[in-house]
């Protein structure tokens, strides 16, 4: 991971990481109400809105300031395939709801990861500050996410405890 140095360069990868989960969790509350889950349905609309009001804030705090340039690849939940892509709607259609829970544990684990890592790498107070609070941003999504996994059952069939009686 490398060392982010200005308060430019943390806001440009917190953009892009916010940009990221919008649209994910945008896509996984589509998903999970084309299963009829509308719990998960529910949870992943309301963090694809917060994700979209923590981006649009981003971008008011960074208006008129020149961020340095940024690939977003390295925030891809699902890889670099295009949306459209048939490996993508695969990855879509056989996602069950547990699945699409741990994929965004997974992306919000790293995303406070990497707040974490400013945190503990950066010289700057202020910038320390701003990755405190984006650290603390991403691990309260973390427990929400931790929670509904808890609560959310496996749908494959333990064969094993079928035997069991």
């Amino acid at each position: 991971m490398s060392r982010i140095a200005s308060i430019a360069e943390l806001y440009v990868h917190a953009i892009a990481i916010e940009r990221e989960a919008a649209e994910r969790y945008a896509e996984l509350a589509e998903r999970m109400r084309d299963e009829s889950n509308e719990d998960l349905a529910a949870l992943f609309a309301g963090l694809a809105a917060l994700e979209k009001e923590h981006l649009e804030a981003l971008e008011r705090r960074t208006a008129g300031v020149a961020l340095p340039p940024l690939t977003a690849r390295d925030y891809k939940w699902l890889g670099d395939a295009a949306p459209e892509s048939t490996a993508r709607e695969l990855v879509f259609h056989l996602m069950t709801p547990r699945h699409a829970l741990r994929i965004a544990l997974r992306a919000e684990q790293r995303a406070q990861a990497f707040f974490e890592h400013v945190l503990l790498t950066a010289d700057d107070p202020a910038l320390r500050a701003l990755a405190r609070e984006m650290a603390a941003e991403e691990q309260e999504h973390v427990l929400l996410i931790e929670r509904m996994l808890e609560s959310t059952p496996d749908r494959l069939v333990h064969w094993e405890g079928l035997y069991e009686a």
